[in-house]
């Protein structure tokens, strides 16, 4: 499934997007306010401030056209550039190259040099590197007039000031918007992580608290699960008594037949009440589960090499390797019962259908593996699915002779794998 762009980088968590749904708006109210700032007021005011400036260099250019001998167009620059604030300089007989030398990213120099040819409607060159010193050289009758200024005649000194504040008051406020969102956050995770616990047969603790549509989320839940709970209970102490009450005539049966004489009519019934009692007991071991069996650090490899040897104990030919006994903790909590007898199950399988059985271990900080392998026929691909459902037997691999399977053994093996978070 294809997922949109917008899906793909959104966050997943809900932490995330609540943060993102919050964050958005601030950086875009902060960028529309900045290019408002800069482009209405800083721009204008720009303008403005550079525009005072050529109204003053043209009355020094009037000034010093309006005098007859060179000596008099020093004496008057010496005396315009003292209240002008200008450091000027005369040329005589000189020429302009017009244009404009600015860095890049000197976003104010364009209004500057902008205004300064608007304002001043003669050949003038304008040079903008220095970013602390503004130099014009302005063409006159006399010769070139070489004007030298600060920048901060001509722009705002400190544009960043408000930018800074914006800044930091984001920042602040992201801060307090992070612990706000994170304590409310935090209730739907521990209802995640009790829900996922209870998925895999442990009672997480876990009180509801948060928002009020958190608190009723979680007082459903705990509601749910208690019923759950009575529900297994109670299903569990019903299978228990059905359990004493078919296993009960079934013992006396086999009692009476051990007493008769053998005989191929005893013999047959013998192996009929032990076909019986085994597919009582798979029956049983299905609709109980394993949800009540107490969850323990166990040692994986030590459990499948129990399983492996009770499976050489009954004639199979099966090998053990294992990977990953080098963690320095190689426990992992298990419900060790419900485990074996998924593995059980699995290298039972192997055995009736293969003349060798391969079974690995493979254990590492994050997932543990259990894998059965066979030399037998397998099961067709467009059979697997079906394979795993209860009471289903593939008549081409499972004779109907194969001493009392009722076909649940890979349904055990699924339901245990899922009560794990794993699968089979």
């Amino acid at each position: 499934m294809a997922l949109s762009p917008a899906r793909t980088f959104l966050p997943r968590s809900l932490f995330g997007r609540a943060l993102t749904i919050l964050l958005v708006p601030i950086v875009a109210l902060q960028l529309v306010v900045g290019l408002v700032f800069f482009q209405r007021h800083y721009q204008r005011v720009t303008e403005q401030m550079t525009r005072n400036v050529a109204y003053e260099l043209g009355y020094a250019v009037e000034e010093i056209e309006a005098a007859t001998q060179p000596a008099e167009e020093m004496r008057r620059i010496s005396e315009l550039a003292r209240p002008l604030d200008l450091w000027l300089k005369l040329e005589p007989d000189a020429t302009v190259t017009p244009g404009v030398t600015r860095d890049f990213f000197d976003f104010t120099g364009r209004k500057v040099a902008a205004t300064f040819q608007s304002a001043i409607r003669r050949p003038l060159a304008i040079d903008l590197s220095d970013p602390h010193t503004a130099v014009l050289r302005i063409q006159t009758a006399p010769g070139v007039l070489e004007a030298s200024l600060p920048r901060d005649r001509l722009s705002v000194s400190n544009p960043h000031q408000l930018l800074v504040l914006m800044i930091l008051a984001s920042i602040l406020l992201t801060a307090v918007a992070v612990v706000f969102l994170r304590n409310q956050v935090r209730p739907i995770r521990a209802l995640a992580e009790a829900a996922e616990a209870f998925g895999k047969g442990r009672s997480h603790p876990f009180r509801p608290a948060g928002a009020e549509e958190v608190r009723r989320a979680g007082a459903a839940f705990l509601s749910m699960r208690s019923r759950l709970e009575r529900q297994i209970e109670q299903r569990t102490q019903m299978l228990s008594g059905v359990s004493h009450d078919l296993r009960t005539p079934l013992t006396r049966m086999k009692l009476t037949l051990a007493l008769m004489d053998e005989t191929e009519e005893t013999r047959d019934l013998l192996q009929d009440t032990d076909q019986m009692e085994r597919m009582l007991g798979e029956f049983l071991a299905f609709a109980r589960g394993d949800s009540l069996e107490e969850t323990l650090p166990t040692d994986p490899f030590a459990l499948a090499e129990r399983v492996a040897e009770d499976a050489r104990r009954g004639g199979a030919e099966v090998t053990l390797l294992r990977t990953g006994e080098s963690l320095r903790d190689p426990t992992v909590p298990l419900r060790a019962g419900a485990v074996a007898r998924a593995l059980t199950n699995l290298v039972g399988n192997a055995a009736r259908h293969g003349s060798r059985v391969l079974v690995t271990v493979r254990l590492s900080g994050k997932w543990l593996a259990f894998v059965v392998e066979d030399d037998g026929p397998g099961i067709p691909e467009a059979d697997r699915a079906r394979a795993v459902q209860p009471f289903t037997r593939l008549e081409a691999a499972r004779p109907q002779t194969d001493g009392g399977s009722v076909g649940l053994g890979l349904s055990i093996a699924m339901d245990v794998a899922r009560s794990h978070g794993g699968t089979l």
